[in-house]
Protein backbone atom coordinates (compact mmCIF):
# COMPACT_ATOMS: atom_id res chain seq x y z
CA UNK A 1 0.00 0.00 0.00
CA UNK A 2 1.41 3.14 -1.00
CA UNK A 3 2.14 5.50 1.64
CA UNK A 4 0.17 8.93 2.44
CA UNK A 5 2.06 12.35 1.82
CA UNK A 6 -0.14 14.83 3.00
CA UNK A 7 1.69 18.75 2.13
CA UNK A 8 -0.41 20.91 4.44
CA UNK A 9 1.13 24.12 3.44
CA UNK A 10 1.12 23.95 -0.28
CA UNK A 11 0.84 27.07 -1.62
CA UNK A 12 3.81 27.45 -4.91
CA UNK A 13 4.76 24.14 -3.93
CA UNK A 14 8.02 23.12 -6.03
CA UNK A 15 6.26 20.99 -9.04
CA UNK A 16 9.94 19.45 -9.34
CA UNK A 17 9.14 18.13 -5.61
CA UNK A 18 5.73 17.16 -5.80
CA UNK A 19 6.96 14.71 -8.86
CA UNK A 20 9.69 13.67 -6.02
CA UNK A 21 6.79 12.75 -3.83
CA UNK A 22 4.38 11.28 -5.93
CA UNK A 23 6.82 8.62 -7.48
CA UNK A 24 7.02 7.51 -3.52
CA UNK A 25 3.77 7.69 -2.54
CA UNK A 26 0.03 9.23 -2.83
CA UNK A 27 0.17 12.84 -2.35
CA UNK A 28 -2.02 14.96 -1.29
CA UNK A 29 -1.27 18.80 -1.77
CA UNK A 30 -3.66 20.91 0.39
CA UNK A 31 -3.48 24.60 2.28
CA UNK A 32 -4.86 24.36 5.73
CA UNK A 33 -5.81 26.28 8.70
CA UNK A 34 -5.26 24.35 11.85
CA UNK A 35 -9.26 23.08 12.39
CA UNK A 36 -8.21 21.63 8.48
CA UNK A 37 -4.83 20.15 9.31
CA UNK A 38 -6.46 18.56 12.50
CA UNK A 39 -9.24 16.93 10.54
CA UNK A 40 -6.83 16.11 7.19
CA UNK A 41 -3.90 13.91 9.02
CA UNK A 42 -5.25 11.14 10.41
CA UNK A 43 -4.32 9.40 7.32
CA UNK A 44 -0.86 10.17 6.89
CA UNK A 45 1.98 8.65 6.92
CA UNK A 46 4.36 11.72 6.03
CA UNK A 47 3.15 14.91 7.15
CA UNK A 48 5.00 18.47 5.40
CA UNK A 49 4.65 21.63 6.46
CA UNK A 50 6.80 24.79 6.59
CA UNK A 51 5.72 27.47 9.49
CA UNK A 52 2.24 28.42 10.02
CA UNK A 53 1.39 25.24 12.09
CA UNK A 54 2.49 23.86 15.52
CA UNK A 55 2.84 20.73 15.26
CA UNK A 56 2.38 19.72 18.59
CA UNK A 57 1.04 16.85 20.76
CA UNK A 58 -2.36 17.47 19.48
CA UNK A 59 -1.63 17.07 15.68
CA UNK A 60 0.74 13.76 16.48
CA UNK A 61 -2.58 12.28 18.57
CA UNK A 62 -4.75 12.87 15.77
CA UNK A 63 -2.21 10.99 13.54
CA UNK A 64 -2.18 7.64 14.37
CA UNK A 65 -0.46 6.57 11.29
CA UNK A 66 1.99 9.47 11.43
CA UNK A 67 5.86 7.70 10.44
CA UNK A 68 7.48 11.49 9.67
CA UNK A 69 6.88 15.23 10.01
CA UNK A 70 9.06 17.10 6.73
CA UNK A 71 9.87 20.57 7.39
CA UNK A 72 11.96 22.47 4.56
CA UNK A 73 13.64 24.87 7.72
CA UNK A 74 16.89 24.47 10.00
CA UNK A 75 14.93 25.65 13.05
CA UNK A 76 12.69 23.25 14.60
CA UNK A 77 10.59 25.16 17.33
CA UNK A 78 7.11 24.76 15.39
CA UNK A 79 7.60 21.31 16.42
CA UNK A 80 7.26 19.23 19.56
CA UNK A 81 10.52 17.47 19.00
CA UNK A 82 9.91 15.47 22.95
CA UNK A 83 6.44 14.24 21.52
CA UNK A 84 7.57 13.21 18.38
CA UNK A 85 10.59 11.11 19.73
CA UNK A 86 7.85 9.59 22.10
CA UNK A 87 5.84 8.26 19.68
CA UNK A 88 8.74 7.35 17.31
CA UNK A 89 8.08 9.74 14.41
CA UNK A 90 11.03 11.13 12.17
CA UNK A 91 11.65 14.85 11.98
CA UNK A 92 13.31 15.36 8.30
CA UNK A 93 14.24 19.09 8.09
CA UNK A 94 17.16 21.09 6.32
CA UNK A 95 19.10 21.05 9.79
CA UNK A 96 22.93 19.62 9.33
CA UNK A 97 22.41 19.26 5.99
CA UNK A 98 25.41 21.93 5.51
CA UNK A 99 26.68 21.36 2.16
CA UNK A 100 23.20 21.86 0.43
CA UNK A 101 22.33 25.11 2.53
CA UNK A 102 25.16 26.42 1.14
CA UNK A 103 23.67 27.10 -1.99
CA UNK A 104 20.91 28.48 -0.47
CA UNK A 105 20.62 33.15 0.07
CA UNK A 106 17.64 33.92 1.04
CA UNK A 107 17.64 34.83 4.75
CA UNK A 108 21.35 36.29 4.44
CA UNK A 109 20.30 38.68 1.54
CA UNK A 110 16.89 38.95 3.88
CA UNK A 111 19.12 40.24 6.60
CA UNK A 112 21.39 42.45 4.68
CA UNK A 113 17.65 43.84 3.01
CA UNK A 114 16.35 44.75 6.68
CA UNK A 115 19.66 46.82 7.78
CA UNK A 116 19.10 48.62 4.60
CA UNK A 117 15.19 49.25 4.97
CA UNK A 118 15.63 50.32 8.59
CA UNK A 119 18.57 52.64 8.46
CA UNK A 120 16.94 54.18 5.05
CA UNK A 121 13.77 54.30 6.52
CA UNK A 122 12.42 52.19 3.33
CA UNK A 123 9.10 51.36 4.64
CA UNK A 124 7.99 55.11 6.11
CA UNK A 125 9.29 57.04 2.95
CA UNK A 126 7.11 54.67 0.93
CA UNK A 127 4.67 55.56 2.73
CA UNK A 128 4.76 59.15 3.03
CA UNK A 129 5.00 58.80 -0.82
CA UNK A 130 1.70 56.72 -1.43
CA UNK A 131 -0.21 59.33 1.04
CA UNK A 132 0.83 62.46 -1.63
CA UNK A 133 4.08 63.61 -0.24
CA UNK A 134 7.55 64.58 -1.30
CA UNK A 135 10.01 65.61 1.41
CA UNK A 136 12.74 63.89 1.56
CA UNK A 137 14.36 65.65 4.47
CA UNK A 138 12.11 63.59 6.85
CA UNK A 139 14.55 60.76 6.07
CA UNK A 140 17.73 61.31 6.18
CA UNK A 141 19.59 57.81 6.30
CA UNK A 142 22.58 56.60 7.42
CA UNK A 143 25.63 55.24 5.44
CA UNK A 144 26.95 51.53 6.31
CA UNK A 145 29.89 52.44 4.31
CA UNK A 146 32.46 52.42 7.42
CA UNK A 147 30.16 51.22 10.18
CA UNK A 148 31.44 48.24 12.26
CA UNK A 149 28.65 45.26 11.88
CA UNK A 150 28.42 42.81 14.74
CA UNK A 151 27.20 39.52 13.71
CA UNK A 152 26.50 36.95 17.22
CA UNK A 153 26.96 33.74 15.03
CA UNK A 154 29.52 32.78 12.16
CA UNK A 155 27.78 29.78 10.64
CA UNK A 156 26.73 29.49 7.19
CA UNK A 157 23.93 32.09 7.40
CA UNK A 158 26.59 34.71 9.56
CA UNK A 159 29.10 33.77 7.11
CA UNK A 160 27.76 35.07 3.75
CA UNK A 161 26.10 38.27 6.08
CA UNK A 162 29.55 38.87 6.72
CA UNK A 163 30.77 38.63 3.10
CA UNK A 164 28.06 41.29 2.08
CA UNK A 165 28.45 43.60 4.64
CA UNK A 166 32.10 43.85 3.79
CA UNK A 167 31.47 44.71 -0.17
CA UNK A 168 28.95 47.40 1.09
CA UNK A 169 32.29 48.55 3.50
CA UNK A 170 31.39 47.73 6.50
CA UNK A 171 33.90 46.49 9.09
CA UNK A 172 32.50 43.08 10.65
CA UNK A 173 33.46 41.52 14.14
CA UNK A 174 31.72 37.69 14.62
CA UNK A 175 31.24 35.84 17.52
CA UNK A 176 31.01 31.97 17.98
CA UNK A 177 30.08 29.74 20.51
CA UNK A 178 32.70 29.86 23.34
CA UNK A 179 35.56 27.41 23.40
CA UNK A 180 35.06 27.31 19.12
CA UNK A 181 38.22 28.19 17.28
CA UNK A 182 36.71 29.02 13.92
CA UNK A 183 38.78 30.39 11.44
CA UNK A 184 37.91 33.49 9.68
CA UNK A 185 39.48 36.00 6.73
CA UNK A 186 41.65 38.65 7.92
CA UNK A 187 39.29 41.65 7.26
CA UNK A 188 36.82 39.39 9.92
CA UNK A 189 37.76 39.70 13.53
CA UNK A 190 36.74 37.20 16.04
CA UNK A 191 35.80 38.85 18.70
CA UNK A 192 34.12 38.56 22.92
CA UNK A 193 30.71 38.77 22.79
CA UNK A 194 31.23 41.93 25.08
CA UNK A 195 33.49 43.59 22.89
CA UNK A 196 31.29 43.31 19.46
CA UNK A 197 28.30 44.65 21.64
CA UNK A 198 30.40 47.91 22.76
CA UNK A 199 32.11 48.48 19.51
CA UNK A 200 29.25 47.71 16.39
CA UNK A 201 26.28 49.88 15.00
CA UNK A 202 24.42 46.91 13.85
CA UNK A 203 24.75 43.84 16.17
CA UNK A 204 22.20 40.85 14.10
CA UNK A 205 21.44 37.35 15.57
CA UNK A 206 22.54 34.15 13.48
CA UNK A 207 22.93 31.91 15.72
CA UNK A 208 19.97 28.51 16.17
CA UNK A 209 17.16 27.96 18.78
CA UNK A 210 18.34 25.81 21.80
CA UNK A 211 17.96 25.34 25.16
CA UNK A 212 21.16 27.47 26.16
CA UNK A 213 20.58 30.19 23.44
CA UNK A 214 16.19 30.16 24.21
CA UNK A 215 16.07 34.37 25.34
CA UNK A 216 19.86 34.76 26.00
CA UNK A 217 19.56 38.15 24.41
CA UNK A 218 17.94 40.32 26.81
CA UNK A 219 18.22 43.43 29.21
CA UNK A 220 22.20 42.92 29.84
CA UNK A 221 23.11 42.60 26.09
CA UNK A 222 20.87 45.65 24.94
CA UNK A 223 22.58 47.58 27.98
CA UNK A 224 26.09 46.46 26.89
CA UNK A 225 25.36 47.94 23.06
CA UNK A 226 26.63 51.08 21.72
CA UNK A 227 24.83 54.15 21.79
CA UNK A 228 22.13 55.11 18.49
CA UNK A 229 23.35 51.26 17.16
CA UNK A 230 20.59 49.25 15.63
CA UNK A 231 19.23 45.40 16.17
CA UNK A 232 18.61 42.83 13.97
CA UNK A 233 17.12 39.07 14.21
CA UNK A 234 16.61 37.06 11.02
CA UNK A 235 17.38 33.86 13.25
CA UNK A 236 14.17 32.94 15.58
CA UNK A 237 12.39 34.82 17.96
CA UNK A 238 12.81 33.13 21.12
CA UNK A 239 16.27 33.91 21.41
CA UNK A 240 16.03 37.40 22.46
CA UNK A 241 13.64 38.84 25.43
CA UNK A 242 11.20 40.88 23.56
CA UNK A 243 10.47 43.15 26.56
CA UNK A 244 13.55 44.12 26.79
CA UNK A 245 13.91 45.20 23.20
CA UNK A 246 10.94 47.45 23.62
CA UNK A 247 12.55 48.70 26.48
CA UNK A 248 15.52 49.53 24.35
CA UNK A 249 13.82 51.35 21.97
CA UNK A 250 11.52 53.07 24.47
CA UNK A 251 14.55 54.69 26.15
CA UNK A 252 16.66 55.71 23.34
CA UNK A 253 19.29 52.98 24.34
CA UNK A 254 19.18 51.57 20.68
CA UNK A 255 18.04 53.31 17.70
CA UNK A 256 16.13 51.50 15.86
CA UNK A 257 15.59 47.41 15.78
CA UNK A 258 14.60 45.23 12.51
CA UNK A 259 13.11 41.62 12.73
CA UNK A 260 11.90 38.93 10.75
CA UNK A 261 10.80 36.67 13.55
CA UNK A 262 8.59 36.88 16.69
CA UNK A 263 8.24 35.10 20.21
CA UNK A 264 4.89 32.34 19.59
CA UNK A 265 4.50 33.18 15.91
CA UNK A 266 1.63 30.54 15.95
CA UNK A 267 -0.21 32.90 18.68
CA UNK A 268 -4.13 33.41 17.53
CA UNK A 269 -3.75 36.95 18.05
CA UNK A 270 -0.49 38.51 17.32
CA UNK A 271 -1.61 41.98 18.40
CA UNK A 272 -1.23 41.36 22.02
CA UNK A 273 2.43 40.77 20.98
CA UNK A 274 4.76 44.26 22.79
CA UNK A 275 6.66 44.46 19.48
CA UNK A 276 3.60 44.78 17.50
CA UNK A 277 2.03 47.23 19.40
CA UNK A 278 5.53 49.01 19.65
CA UNK A 279 5.40 49.13 15.76
CA UNK A 280 2.21 50.40 14.96
CA UNK A 281 3.42 54.07 16.51
CA UNK A 282 7.28 54.18 15.78
CA UNK A 283 8.90 54.21 12.46
CA UNK A 284 12.12 52.85 14.29
CA UNK A 285 10.97 49.44 14.34
CA UNK A 286 10.81 47.01 11.35
CA UNK A 287 9.07 43.77 10.84
CA UNK A 288 8.61 41.04 8.30
CA UNK A 289 6.38 37.93 8.77
CA UNK A 290 9.21 35.30 8.77
CA UNK A 291 10.40 35.57 5.10
CA UNK A 292 14.35 35.60 5.64
CA UNK A 293 13.87 32.29 3.52
CA UNK A 294 10.79 32.56 1.45
CA UNK A 295 12.07 33.40 -2.34
CA UNK A 296 11.00 31.05 -5.27
CA UNK A 297 14.33 30.49 -5.68
CA UNK A 298 14.87 29.22 -2.03
CA UNK A 299 11.75 27.02 -2.01
CA UNK A 300 12.46 25.36 -5.47
CA UNK A 301 15.84 24.10 -3.98
CA UNK A 302 15.01 22.99 -0.35
CA UNK A 303 11.55 21.74 -1.23
CA UNK A 304 13.21 19.40 -4.09
CA UNK A 305 15.60 18.40 -1.28
CA UNK A 306 13.71 17.44 1.22
CA UNK A 307 10.96 15.73 -1.04
CA UNK A 308 14.63 13.25 -2.04
CA UNK A 309 15.07 13.29 1.88
CA UNK A 310 11.92 12.26 2.36
CA UNK A 311 11.83 9.25 -0.70
CA UNK A 312 15.23 7.83 1.25
CA UNK A 313 13.41 7.70 4.36
CA UNK A 314 10.22 5.66 2.75
CA UNK A 315 12.69 3.60 0.64
CA UNK A 316 15.47 2.63 3.71
CA UNK A 317 11.44 2.28 5.55
CA UNK A 318 10.02 -0.40 3.28
CA UNK A 319 14.20 -2.21 2.71
CA UNK A 320 14.03 -2.40 6.71
CA UNK A 321 10.45 -1.83 7.91
CA UNK A 322 12.18 -2.87 11.66
CA UNK A 323 14.76 -0.42 11.29
CA UNK A 324 12.60 2.55 12.61
CA UNK A 325 14.92 5.23 14.18
CA UNK A 326 17.89 3.80 12.57
CA UNK A 327 17.68 5.47 9.29
CA UNK A 328 20.82 8.04 8.27
CA UNK A 329 20.09 11.90 8.58
CA UNK A 330 16.32 12.13 8.90
CA UNK A 331 16.16 13.61 12.75
CA UNK A 332 19.04 15.86 12.71
CA UNK A 333 19.67 16.92 16.01
CA UNK A 334 19.93 20.72 17.10
CA UNK A 335 23.41 22.18 17.88
CA UNK A 336 24.52 25.69 19.09
CA UNK A 337 27.23 27.23 16.88
CA UNK A 338 27.93 30.37 18.76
Amino acid sequence: MRPEILVAESSGFSTKAAECLRACGSLALKDLDRRGLLASVAAADILWVRLRHKIDREVMKAAPNLRAIATPTTGLNHIDLVEARQRNIHVISLQGATQFLQNVYATAEHTVALILGLLRHLPAARDHVVKGNWNRDLFVGHDLHGKTAGLIGYGRVGQMVAGYLRALGMRVFVTDKPGTRKSTPPEIKLVSLSYLLGCSDVVSLHVPLTETTHGFFGQREFARMKPNSWFINTARGELVDERALVRALDDGRIQGAALDVLCDEHSSDMTENPLIQYARHHDNFLITPHIGGCTHEAREKTEYFLATCVASFLDAQCAHPESGSNAKSLHRAATANF
